[in-house]
């Protein structure tokens, strides 16, 4: 999902409790990308300065057009299913099944672990 041929970028997933709604949250989460100097283009799933997804929402599943939960491609991304496996290793993913099934079934990808000196 999206192009191979980009730099390497650091990835990260966190758990959050909040009040929002699932829009509302997306809506925050935009804000602090353009306060990042994140711009939208043509060009999808390109470089960019910051790039904050909404993954999951509880166990909803929405569909609509500015935001699916689970967030497409969840299931085919290693870089995500590796550091929410960290947080989450019991998660099922609605509609998708056990995140350790989906974990085993998407290869690693090239994934290195960060550590606290950076390696």
């Amino acid at each position: 999902m999206g192009p191979t041929n980009q730099p390497d970028y650091i990835n990260a997933v966190a758990a959050v409790d909040t009040g929002l709604s699932a829009f509302a949250l997306l809506a925050a989460l935009q804000t602090i990308e353009n306060g990042h100097g994140r711009t939208r283009g043509k060009l999808r799933w390109g470089p960019r300065t910051l790039d904050l997804d909404l993954l999951l929402f509880g166990n909803a599943t929405i569909d609509e057009e500015r935001l699916k939960i689970p967030h497409p491609g969840i299931s085919e991304r290693a870089f995500v299913l590796h550091p929410l496996y960290e947080i989450a290793p019991d998660l099922t993913v609605p509609g998708l099944g056990p995140l350790a099934e989906l974990l085993r079934k998407c290869p690693s990808q090239r994934l290195k672990r960060l550590t606290n000196d950076g390696l």
